[in-house]
């Protein structure tokens, strides 16, 4: 604010003193009379953006607290800012935040020698990332279409998350059974294989996707059923990753669970 005044007060001083008859009418009157306007409407739309930048902050971590009730879709007003924050450092950033965080945990779990020490990790938005996919289909700002997505599971082509793929090595590394859990339908168990591998996570102990008999069940459900298989077979879950509440909820939880940052839908 003070170097436009300091500007045009400096290339009016010859002016005042050179004329002792000095015509105020000869002052840019235009410029004086609508520049403080200007300031106003700038700082009414800034406190505006403010506000939306932190309604649609406080909404993001409502959903990653659970603390929402099923949406469908992200809100209309939030598609830049959920847009801004995938594409972004934010997004980074907390996914290696919860990669650090589970790997620090794994390395203080003192394995048995049975070998029944697992690791659960969900597949789409955990290992694998459809950021490609979404990018067409407004983050989230779209009704999800499962013919769609399906078509973009059949091309095997989703990149790997960068921190779960170093998490997965280290999982590996470690001794832990590795069993990947995800809603995919057993239909896509062929592509899902080759775009898990293609992108660097192999040696898993088991895949596990929907059965024909468990169409229809929540997600919810659908996992803590065959958390409990697991549970039934001796194993014992010590960690779980999942980008959705419903990857990690339910019974036979594992002793910790990690949650990874989604806000571009909600599958309970």
């Amino acid at each position: 604010m003070i170097f436009p005044i300091l500007f045009l007060f400096s290339s009016l001083f010859p002016l005042a003193f050179s004329n002792e008859h000095f015509n105020s009418h000869l002052l840019p009157r235009p410029l004086i009379l609508e520049y403080p306007e200007n300031i106003i409407e700038s700082n009414q739309f800034k406190e505006l953006e403010n506000e939306l930048q932190l309604q649609c902050t406080s909404w993001r971590f409502a959903v990653e607290a659970n603390n929402l009730n099923p949406w469908k879709t992200i809100p209309q007003d939030c598609a830049e800012y959920v847009r801004n924050y995938m594409m972004g450092r934010g997004y980074q950033v907390d996914l290696e935040r919860v990669s650090n965080e589970a790997g620090v945990y794994a390395k203080s779990v003192q394995l048995n020698e049975d070998g029944k020490d697992a690791w659960v990790f969900d597949v789409d938005e955990t290992l694998l990332s459809n950021l490609p996919y979404y990018t067409g289909h407004g983050y989230g700002l779209e009704i999800f279409d499962p013919l769609e997505f399906d078509k973009w599971v059949e091309k095997a082509m989703a990149p790997a998350i960068e921190p779960s793929l170093k998490l997965y090595k280290e999982i590996l590394g470690l001794g832990f059974k590795v069993f990947l859990l995800t809603g995919r339908n057993e239909k896509q168990r062929s592509v899902t294989e080759e775009n898990l591998i293609n992108a660097g996570f192999q040696n898993w102990d088991k895949l596990i996707l929907r059965a024909s008999d468990d169409h229809g069940k929540l997600a919810t459900t659908y996992k803590s059923e065959k958390r409990n298989e697991m549970v039934n077979e001796g194993y014992r879950i010590q960690g779980n990753s999942g980008d959705q509440w419903s990857d990690l909820l339910g019974s036979s939880m594992s002793t910790r669970s990690f949650k990874l940052p989604n806000p571009m839908y909600y599958i309970a």
